[in-house]
C-alpha cells in the first residue's frame, strides 16, 4: 500500500510574555518579517506570525502566555537545548548585525564540517543556532 502523502510543519508556537516586546525583538533586532498581526478579541489574544523572510516555509506564531502554567515555559521550551536553527547565506553579516543589536551569543562562532555556527539566546532565554551551511 503506497501513497503519495505530502506533509510539512509550517508553524511553531513560541510562548512569549508580551506580543509587542516579542515583535520588537524578533522583527526590529533580528530582522524577521511580521507576516500577520490579527486581534482575536473573543479570546483576548492576537494571531502574530513572523518569519525570517516573507517566503520562508516555516513561521513562528508568537503566543502570549495566557496563564501561569504557560508562562512557566517561556524561554525553556526545549528544556535548555538549542530550540531553533536559523540558517543564513552570510553568517558573518548576521553575526555582526545581531552582536551590534545586543543579542547574547553564548557560544562563539566555530567552523564545523557542516558550516559556520554560533549559539545565541533570545530575549526569553531560548537557544538558537545561527548557521551558514557549507
Amino acid at each position: 500500500m503506497s501513497q503519495n502523502i505530502k506533509r510539512r510543519i509550517n508553524t511553531i508556537s513560541l510562548v512569549v510574555d508580551n506580543y509587542d516586546r516579542a515583535i520588537d525583538f524578533y522583527v526590529d533586532k533580528m530582522g524577521f518579517v511580521l507576516i500577520e498581526d490579527t486581534p482575536i478579541p473573543e479570546q483576548d489574544k492576537r494571531w502574530v506570525l513572523i518569519a525570517p523572510d516573507r517566503d520562508a516555509p516555516l513561521r513562528l506564531l508568537l503566543a502570549q502566555a495566557a496563564n501561569a502554567e504557560q508562562a512557566g515555559f517561556i524561554g525553556n521550551q526545549a528544556g535548555g537545548r538549542v530550540f531553533l536553527f536559523l540558517t543564513t547565506d552570510d553568517f558573518w553579516r548576521d553575526y555582526k548585525k545581531y552582536s551590534h543589536a545586543g543579542i547574547d551569543f553564548v557560544r562563539q562562532p566555530v567552523e564545523e564540517t557542516y558550516g559556520t555556527v554560533a549559539v545565541f539566546r533570545d530575549i526569553y532565554g531560548n537557544l538558537w543556532d545561527l548557521i551558514e551551511p557549507v
